[in-house]
């Protein structure tokens, strides 16, 4: 498939691609693009195995915009048909009214030959996407959503770092984020080869700079940090296994898995990961990986709850703010995929 998130790259025969997002509205203080920031107004659908909805889980419930922005959570395998929703009632969103996350796209742009990805936003009163930019979505959230964050949220895109998040950011989405999709799904040894040491020495690059500094930019808690931490956590579950990415493994870093732990541990970001939802999505979706669909029962996760010491390094991981408060009623993560 074609489009922003997961769900959307296209593979086989010819070599991994990521197409940029189709539909890329912005959701805007000023509505500009004809979308206004209101409450209530839009539903951000998200699978919780895509790292990049998993940005947009973790950007919203960090600035408190759940009663501003409601969230669907599909189920984590999606077919011909695209996500659909089967963990409600009846397999259709409450609010939306729909089955399968296409029935917005259609809406949008009947016919649209590209694919169905998430995250996606939704005008709930129109049922129309509005936006699947997985690249944006977060941005807006921080920087166009400012009225209606919570008391003491943190600032996740402060404007005088902006520049260096932003070449961070690039470096882990290429190398990291973007890589180890590249590494997975390559048809040949050598692209798989030079994607998978891309992945290794853009880690092995940040390990350092983690070293000496508990976030990637600034003191606190930042973008860079939130996209970072969706393909980390991510990493020893599938990406070094299934995708092949097995220099080492996380847990092998001890800085980078100190990193992920803290982060892990931090209100907003653990508690948004589901380990069922990754590993089920990634083992029985990618057929052409894993033909067999077995889930396998590892790795151990208890691990993601062991003592990490990065306050030893300072930092203030909210600034002047405060952590987001317990999870909303009804999206707690399943027991079934928590450490």
């Amino acid at each position: 498939m074609s489009g922003g998130g997961d769900g959307d790259s296209t593979y086989g025969r010819k070599p991994f691609r990521r197409s940029r997002s189709h539909f890329a509205d912005r959701i805007t203080a000023d509505g500009r693009d004809g979308w206004p920031v209101d409450v209530g107004r839009y539903r951000l659908v998200v699978s919780r195995a895509c790292p990049w909805a998993s940005r947009a889980v973790i950007s919203r419930r960090l600035l408190g915009l759940e009663d501003a922005l409601s969230m669907a959570v599909t189920d984590p395998l999606q077919d011909s048909r695209s996500w659909h929703f089967g963990p409600y009632p009846d397999g259709r969103d409450p609010v939306l009214g729909i089955r399968f996350l296409s029935e917005a796209y259609d809406r949008r742009e009947s016919g649209y030959p590209g694919g169905v990805s998430v995250p996606a936003v939704v005008d709930v009163p129109t049922g129309q996407l509005v936006t699947n930019d997985f690249q944006q979505i977060t941005l807006d959230l921080a920087t166009e959503w400012t009225a209606l964050h919570r008391q003491g949220a943190p600032d996740l895109y402060p404007e005088r770092l902006r520049d260096e998040i932003d070449e961070v950011m690039a470096g882990v989405y290429r190398d990291v984020n973007n890589g180890v999709y590249r590494a997975g799904f390559a048809t040949g040894q050598a692209e798989y080869e030079a994607a998978c040491s891309d992945v290794f020495r853009r880690l092995e690059e940040l390990t350092p700079r983690l070293r000496r500094q508990r976030h990637l930019v600034g003191d606190t808690i930042t973008e860079a940090d939130i996209r970072l931490f969706t393909t980390l956590v991510r990493f020893d579950a599938v990406y070094h296994g299934h995708f092949k990415c097995n220099r080492w493994k996380l847990t092998e870093n001890q800085v980078l898995w100190a990193y992920a732990r803290d982060l892990f541990q931090t209100p907003g970001f653990g508690d948004t990961v589901d380990f069922d939802h990754i590993k089920r999505h990634y083992y029985e979706v990618h057929t052409g990986i894993n033909p067999s669909r077995i889930v396998p029962m590892g790795p151990d996760l208890s691990g993601w709850l062991t003592p990490h010491h990065r306050e030893e390094l300072g930092g203030r991981p909210f600034g002047d703010g405060t952590p987001p408060g317990p999870v909303s009623r009804g999206e707690e993560v399943p027991a079934s995929g928590r450490p």
